[in-house]
């Protein structure tokens, strides 16, 4: 057997010549933006590139799918410094971001310890992500990049932190959705079609289902022993009367009588839901079992209702 030779490519620049035009467009691509956020765990959707604040203007200015937490990205092919360090907290504040990612060349130590003491000293709402981006080859083969995650946001510490100040019903949903996320890794169709979230200690749970627009949401309610699945839809009425107006499709597909519609000002949803109080952790599978078959039920539907 001939194996090829893996080999770093050292000088970036010599792939992307320019930061603004030629690094933040490659990395604007889907394709990049989904490598990125394989790396960090987040579902990055695209808002816009070179995106003003103020006089200024950050690389990327994203959301994350499902979630809607505003996320922006600077972008350094050098060595990390006291300037850009400056540049992430400014944009930060200007675009009211919650995930706060800086690519670089190579981090200094001192900027290394300065994102990590940001991670220690803001709560969980907060994200910082250090990350060296690489090339690689093989022989003479294209780069290849490579995320290399320097410093990143402590979940596990900051969990503890929270959960220590959680009620005893806010650690039955933690626990409910934990069990959720581990029930997931054996059904290899649903994690087919969808990224599992980090399970929080509230009522519901998100799913993207590839728009910026709408996404699944789940959701137990302890009070009237019930659960349920549904499309949250964002601040687009025009997407929520195409649901409504094939009803009929959805209850035949979805495989229910009744579908509970619910128009806000902004926010629009629909839901079924099914009988299940959560308080018994023995039915806790079956209501999974029912969620899973839902959450793929509806990501056809919407397939099939986008068509018309």
């Amino acid at each position: 057997m001939k194996l090829g030779k893996l080999e770093q490519i050292t000088d970036l620049r010599s792939v992307w010549k320019n930061e603004a035009k030629d690094f933040t467009p490659w990395l604007a691509k889907d394709e990049n933006l989904e490598a990125l956020g394989d790396a960090i765990g987040i579902d990055i959707v695209l808002e816009e590139t070179e995106s003003s604040v103020g006089n200024f203007s950050v690389d990327l200015y994203a959301t994350e799918e499902g979630t809607e937490r505003k996320i922006i990205i600077e972008n350094q092919l050098e060595e990390t410094n006291h300037d850009h360090l400056g540049k992430i907290i400014t944009y930060a504040s200007g675009k009211d971001a919650e995930v706060i990612i800086w690519i670089v060349k190579k981090a200094r130590d001192e900027h290394r310890q300065a994102i990590e003491w940001l991670n220690q000293h803001t709560d969980d709402q907060f994200a910082f992500f250090l990350i060296e981006i690489e090339l690689w080859k093989i022989n003479d083969s294209e780069p290849a990049p490579k995320f290399n995650i320097v410093e990143r946001p402590n979940d596990w510490a900051k969990a503890m932190k929270k959960i220590a100040n959680l009620s005893d019903s806010e650690n039955l949903k933690l626990s409910f959705w934990q069990s959720f996320n581990s029930y997931a890794s054996t059904n290899n169709e649903f994690i087919k079609n969808f990224k599992l979230r980090k399970p929080q200690p509230q009522h519901w749970y998100d799913l993207g289902v590839g728009s910026s627009a709408y996404h699944i949401d789940l959701t137990v309610n302890t009070q009237k022993k019930r659960i349920t699945a549904g499309i949250y839809i964002n601040d687009d009425k025009a997407i929520y009367k195409k649901f409504v107006d094939n009803e009929t499709i959805l209850k035949e597909v979805l495989e229910c009588k009744v579908i509970e519609w619910r128009d806000a000002k902004k926010a629009s949803r629909f839901l079924i839901s099914a009988p299940f109080d959560i308080n018994d952790s023995a039915t806790w599978n079956d209501a999974y079992k029912w969620l899973y078959e839902k959450c793929l039920k509806i990501k056809s539907v919407i397939k099939e209702i986008d068509k018309l």
